[in-house]
């Protein structure tokens, strides 16, 4: 996304979700570190106001480990922005068990949006009530419940309120 995109979107009151797919491979602190200070350097690049959460987005290929979260995690409380996540947090996958492994202060306090379980596409006057499954102790306050409509490459997503306060307003 560059500067003209963000501008056309909030001239037309769109807030914006932040999401860093750089990522082929999340183990390891120091790559985590790496990622988040890349991640904060390009939301300066685009003036992201402070308070907003970037999400680190970790498909279900790539390696995963504690210690990667954890250097994202660490990286972004240093910073002005909010840590946060993407991707299936499945019961026993290696996302879930990655994220349940961290230390507690980063397990509470990573907004996560998981994509677990998956349902149909609906309308929004069809979408099944939030229920999303992702770590006990994160504050999950996202779920892609479904993806890839046949009429349209879209997927379909709830958030709770609280996401409002995490995202890029106009």
């Amino acid at each position: 996304m560059d500067k003209d995109e963000v501008n056309l979107l909030h001239d037309n009151d769109v807030r914006i979700l932040v999401i860093y797919n750089h990522l082929s491979d999340a183990t390891g602190y120091d790559r985590g570190v790496e990622h988040a200070e890349q991640a904060i350097n390009d939301a300066k690049d685009l003036d992201i106001p402070d308070g907003v959460a970037i999400f680190g987005d970790i498909e279900p290929s790539f390696p995963v480990d504690a210690a990667f979260m954890e250097g994202w995690y660490d990286t972004f409380s240093e910073s002005a922005y909010e840590p946060a996540l993407y991707g299936i947090f499945d019961d026993g996958s290696d996302l879930l068990e990655a994220y349940n492994a961290m230390d507690q202060e980063p397990q509470e306090n990573t907004v996560v949006w998981t994509a677990f379980p998956q349902n149909d596409i609906t309308t929004k006057d069809n979408a099944p009530d939030y229920n999303p499954q992702g770590p006990e102790n994160a504050l999950v306050y996202g779920w892609q419940y479904a993806i890839e409509s046949d009429q349209c490459n879209i997927d379909t997503n709830l958030f709770q309120d609280e996401m409002i306060d995490y995202l890029w307003n106009p």
